[in-house]
Formats: structure tokens, C-alpha cells, sequence
């Protein structure tokens, strides 16, 4: 990558309407002289990093902290290696409505995990900026006092925690509040697009979505087309004919529901499921494109995007030079050419986010003596306990038999057809049976060593909750009580290799 180049395709300075929403959002967050000077940077005509990520209960998954911190990290590099002030940016995707997707965590708990949640309207289909953290988050911030224990480092995460995650305080500003004071020295700038200015300046974006929706609508289905026929299927499904704006029929905070063609315009999917509101318990409505696009007019919050669309407004609004991304994100990202064309905006890098595995202290002695990798515990547990030595039943039972079946094979090779058929039918009925009494032996000489099973049980806890990545799954409550929250953002920072986040490492 050619950096100066990659920073002086993005430079420019941003809005001075969108310069000043940021400066009043950030505001409110833990002081930090490093994010003012990226504020100030960005209005003057900076570069940007950006990164985003719903924003779930006590900061969702593990993954979180590395999106922010491979942001801060590609800033970094941009910066040094092109002279050019660069900012890192985290997009809070309060536009989303899939309140079900945030509102739990899980916390790694002795041999298994714990999944605590706070109580939501699965059926709400308003958009995460106008909902509330509701009182049972409470009740989760106990589960954690009990789940993490009473260390130092697990009181000072808990009681960050309990500054913003508090009964009544907006889902948005409690994740950024503690983002923000975890990386407060390194000045990263969060956005909440879900603002009335921000929504004044997209219109334009959403007026050309409904305008163009068959064209575009059609440009990314032969897209779609390309990568399958690369071996490369499509992340996200595009609908012939369908606009890439959400529609808030009954405004700002009410349901966003999708609009897919019909005749006479275009038809809400999702208002006839309840709710309140005109919309609520009736047949899909049909709205006329004009009649859209003067609701758009009238009230731009009343429009916002989908995933195909965010990048977008993302890049228009800000001097992206770089996008840090997932796996599943960075190959969505390659669907976007022919919608970059359609809004004539350049799209940005694609940097993948650091990927990590937190092996720490405790962990690597109970691998030692399990004599397993970190990498094997994706495994399923019966084949991690039984790989050890036990009885060979396999050696005193079958082999034996095999010796004395060919001995009576060899009377008997030139007899009845079927009598040679019943030999090989009882080898292979033989063969089987002792096999699987073998399996059974090994497995109860296996788990008849408990501490065996137990710290195997506690490994998959920690490292492949349910067999997935530990990233993907655990909250970072439970490594923050292990090694410290602010601790853990410096470890990550010094460990990523920029531009280099596809790899798996291991952090201790």
C-alpha cells in the first residue's frame, strides 16, 4: 500500500455542521486531550481511520476492543508512514434495530460459560439510538460482581462498567462512555450518526437510494453473480428492485421497517407485525416513490440505511482512508463496487481487524498439563479427554480373533461361496464390535480422570466457548478480571502488526 497516497486520496476537511456534532457528542464522554486534537485534526482537514460495530451489552464481544484497537493502530501507521495527520473513528451503528443481537454477553464461569442478559422487546424494530437500557441491566451488572470475583481488576472493570451501564441511560452512550475512557490516551473519536444534522446532510443519499433503487438494485445483484461465480458467495442478499434505505413510517423512533417493490411504488416489510402506531396490525402499506421521498423531505430521520448503504454515507461523511473491518465485513465490502459508482464516492482500504486468542498465565499451565495446544480446544471435548493412553483393548481382543479368522480362512478358502461370505461378514460384525468397545473402554478410563475433564472443560470455557473463537463469544469482563481492562487495550495495541490483521495470534 502506498500510504501517502492511500492519506491524500482521503484528506479533506470535514463538514463544519458534522465538525460540530462531534465535538458535542465526544463531549460528553471521558476527557481526553488526545480525542480533542483528533477532532480538531479532522475539521482541519485529516485523514480518517474508521471502524464500527453494534453497540452490545458491556461492549458485546471480545472482538470489539480489537476493531477499536486495529483502528487506532492502522491510524497510527497511516500517519508515520505518509507525514499526514491521520484519525481513528468508531462508528457507533445505532441505526440498527436488532435489539435481540446486543442485548446479551457471555462470561467464561469455572468449566463453562455464563450468558447474562438484559430484558428487551424482541418485536420493537425501532432503531437501537432510541432505546434505553432497561432495569434489568442492574441485575446483570450483579451477575458480574458474582461471575468475576473480587479482584482488583475485575472491581475497577465493574465499576466502569456501572458509571455508564446504568437503568434508563441510552445503549449508545453507555458503550461509547466506556470505549471511550478505554481509550481515552489514544484519542479515538466515536460518531453516533442517528442525529437530526447528520440525518439533514444524508438525505441526498437516501433520495438517490429510492430514485435508483431497480438500477442499483440490479448493478449488485450481477455483483453478487461475480463473486459466486469466483467461488465467493454474496454476505449480504440483495432483493431485486429494493432501495438500500430502511423507512421509519411513523417517525424517528418508530419501526424501521424494509421497503420492497410493488405496484404502485414501493411496500413496508415488518409494519404488519404489531406495534403501535398507524402502522401497527395492518397490511403492508404501499407508498408512492414521490410520497417517500417528500417523508424524506419532511423528516430526514425518518430514513436510515442498511449495511450495503452505511459504507456509503460512512465515506461521504467522513475523509475515509481506511475501513478496519471482520472477516465478514471485509468480504461484504467487495459486494459495494458498483454502489460506490452509483453515489460517485471512492471507496476507502479495506484493512481485516487484528485477530487474538488470550492464552494468559492460567491457561498455559492447565494446556501443560492436559498436554494440548490452544488451538485444539475447538475440538469436541470427548475427543480431547480421550486422547491418551489407556487399554489397548483393540491388541488383546483383535488381534487374536484375526490370527485364528485367517487360520480357519485358509481351511476353508476353497469351500462353499457363502461359507467364504459368512467369514468375511463375521470378521468385519467382529471388527466393529470390539471397535466400539474399545471407544468405550478409552472414554470411561478418560473421564474417570476428573481433574483431567475438569480442567479440559475449564480450557474449552475460556479459549472455544461452545467451539467457537473466543473472541466471537466471550465479553471482555471476563479477561478484563483476569488481566486488567486498560491493561489488556495496551497489550493489544502493542501486539497488532498493521495492515496485518488476519492472522490469528495469541496474547498472553
Amino acid at each position: 500500500m502506498d500510504a501517502r497516497a492511500t492519506v491524500e486520496r482521503a484528506c479533506r476537511a470535514i463538514s463544519p455542521v458534522l465538525a460540530r456534532v462531534l465535538v458535542e457528542q465526544n463531549a460528553r464522554l471521558a476527557p481526553s486531550p488526545a480525542r480533542d486534537a483528533n477532532l480538531a485534526a479532522l475539521a482541519s482537514g485529516a485523514a480518517a481511520v474508521v471502524t464500527g460495530q453494534q453497540v452490545g451489552l458491556f461492549l458485546g464481544p471480545l472482538y470489539t476492543i480489537y476493531k477499536a484497537a486495529s483502528a487506532v493502530v492502522t491510524a497510527r501507521a497511516l500517519a508515520e508512514q505518509s507525514g499526514m495527520p491521520v484519525v481513528p473513528v468508531f462508528w457507533l451503528q445505532t441505526e440498527d434495530h436488532d435489539v435481540v443481537e446486543i442485548a446479551s454477553c457471555n462470561v467464561p464461569h469455572g468449566t463453562t460459560y455464563q450468558r447474562i442478559g438484559v430484558l428487551v422487546d424482541a418485536d420493537s424494530r425501532v432503531s437501537i439510538a432510541h432505546l434505553a437500557l432497561p432495569d434489568s441491566v442492574e441485575r446483570c451488572l450483579d451477575q458480574l460482581v458474582d461471575l468475576l470475583g473480587e479482584g482488583d481488576d475485575a472491581a475497577t472493570h465493574l465499576a466502569r462498567l456501572r458509571r455508564h451501564y446504568v437503568a434508563g441511560a441510552r445503549w449508545a452512550d453507555a458503550f461509547a462512555g466506556v470505549l471511550a475512557e478505554l481509550f481515552a490516551p489514544e484519542g479515538l473519536v466515536v460518531i453516533d450518526p442517528r442525529h437530526p444534522a447528520i440525518a439533514e446532510m444524508v438525505a441526498p443519499i437516501h433520495e438517490r437510494a429510492l430514485d435508483d433503487a431497480e438500477a442499483i438494485s440490479a448493478a449488485l445483484r450481477a455483483r453478487s453473480d461475480e463473486l459466486a461465480a469466483a467461488g465467493r458467495p454474496a454476505q449480504v442478499h440483495v432483493r431485486p428492485g429494493s432501495p438500500l434505505a430502511f423507512f421509519h413510517p411513523d417517525g424517528a423512533a418508530g419501526r424501521r421497517v424494509r421497503l420492497d417493490p410493488a405496484p404502485g411504488g414501493f411496500g413496508e416489510v415488518g409494519s404488519e407485525t404489531g406495534g403501535s402506531g398507524p402502522a401497527a396490525n395492518t397490511a403492508a402499506r404501499v407508498h408512492a416513490r414521490e410520497e417517500l421521498k417528500a417523508a424524506l423531505a419532511r423528516d430526514p430521520m425518518s430514513f436510515s440505511t442498511s449495511a450495503l448503504l452505511r459504507p456509503i454515507v460512512q465515506d461521504t461523511l467522513l475523509p475515509t482512508a481506511a475501513y478496519v473491518g471482520g472477516p465478514a465485513e471485509i468480504a461484504y465490502l467487495a459486494q459495494l463496487p458498483p454502489v460506490y459508482r452509483a453515489f460517485g464516492v471512492t471507496p476507502c482500504v479495506a484493512v481485516p481487524r487484528a485477530k487474538f486468542r488470550v492464552v494468559d498465565h492460567r491457561t498455559k499451565k492447565l494446556l501443560s498439563r492436559v498436554q494440548l495446544h490452544a488451538g485444539e480446544l475447538e475440538r469436541p471435548e470427548a475427543e480431547l479427554v480421550c486422547r491418551r493412553p489407556g487399554v489397548d483393548v483393540q491388541a488383546r481382543l483383535l488381534a487374536p480373533f484375526l490370527v485364528a479368522h485367517a487360520e480357519l480362512a485358509a481351511e476353508l478358502g476353497d469351500g462353499d461361496a457363502a461359507i467364504v461370505k459368512a467369514l468375511d461378514k463375521t470378521k468385519d460384525t467382529v471388527a466393529y464390535a470390539i471397535g466400539k468397545l474399545a471407544e468405550n473402554v478409552a472414554r470411561a478410563a478418560a473421564y474417570a480422570d476428573a481433574e483431567r475433564v475438569d480442567a479440559i472443560r475449564r480450557l474449552q470455557a475460556w479459549l472455544a466457548p461452545g467451539g467457537a473463537p473466543q473472541e466471537r463469544v466471550l465479553a471482555l469482563a471476563g479477561v478484563a478480571a483476569r488481566l486488567g481492562d486498560r491493561p489488556l487495550v495496551e497489550r493489544v495495541l502493542a501486539a497488532i502488526v498493521p495492515f496485518d490483521g488476519g492472522a490469528l495470534r495469541e496474547l498472553a
